[in-house]
């Protein structure tokens, strides 16, 4: 039976989100298993459907914290770089910078601890602020979409892949047309971990060229 959240010093809001909260079979299992939050589940579903993360990858997690998706790959492989503007607790295996993935000191940071190298693997599970102005917040969608898109177009090792969060609605044809320029393939995945009510989805690219692929 769903437990309720019955203090009235709680805005209604508030309410709600506790109860979806201490309600949700995947904030409780995170708990038990000791991910530091129930995101790590959507990367483990991403996982098993597509491999994209060998023992030998370099992963660069983009917007990690709070490091539920760097802990996952760090159980994978022994090669991660997390950025995000917020600290997360140490992980093994896990490089962090503290930064704007955006800007050039971020990035020769990166470069920096890849040292020569590129990484075969590039997550994203940021979601931009949404003002609730169904146009505006989907430029904001896309905007990240694409910044997330030119860093692997910079980055990225040949044959690598990128994972990147959407919106139902919010997959731009152009975004996507450039993807399948670059990528071998390019699918939407909604893991079942994913809220019902949600309309996030994430794009899985692999099969990175550092030319045009022809035939998409």
């Amino acid at each position: 039976m769903p437990k309720r959240v019955c203090n009235k010093g709680f805005k209604q809001s508030s309410r709600n989100w506790v109860q979806r909260q201490i309600n949700d079979p995947y904030v409780v299992l995170a708990r038990t298993k000791g991910y530091r939050s129930r995101a790590a589940f959507k990367l483990l579903e991403i996982q098993k459907k597509f491999e994209i993360i060998k023992r030998a990858s370099v992963v660069v997690d983009l917007g990690a914290a709070p490091g539920s998706w760097s802990q996952v790959a760090s159980i994978l492989c022994k090669d991660i770089i997390a950025v995000d503007l917020l600290d997360i607790i140490p992980l093994p295996n896990v490089s962090f910078i503290r930064g704007d993935f955006l800007e050039e000191s971020t990035i020769s940071k990166v470069l920096s601890i890849l040292d020569g190298r590129r990484p075969d693997v590039v997550l994203s599970d940021m979601a931009p602020n949404t003002c609730g102005v169904r146009k505006v917040d989907h430029i904001r969608i896309m905007n990240l979409v694409e910044a997330v898109y030119m860093f692997c177009e910079e980055m990225l090792a040949h044959g690598g892949t990128m994972v990147v969060k959407t919106f139902q609605g919010g997959s731009g044809a152009d975004i996507l047309h450039k993807m399948k320029v670059r990528f071998k393939t390019v699918k939407h995945f909604k893991p079942l971990s994913s809220r019902k009510e949600s309309s996030e989805l994430y794009v899985v690219s692999t099969g990175f060229h550092a030319t045009a692929v022809q035939g998409n």
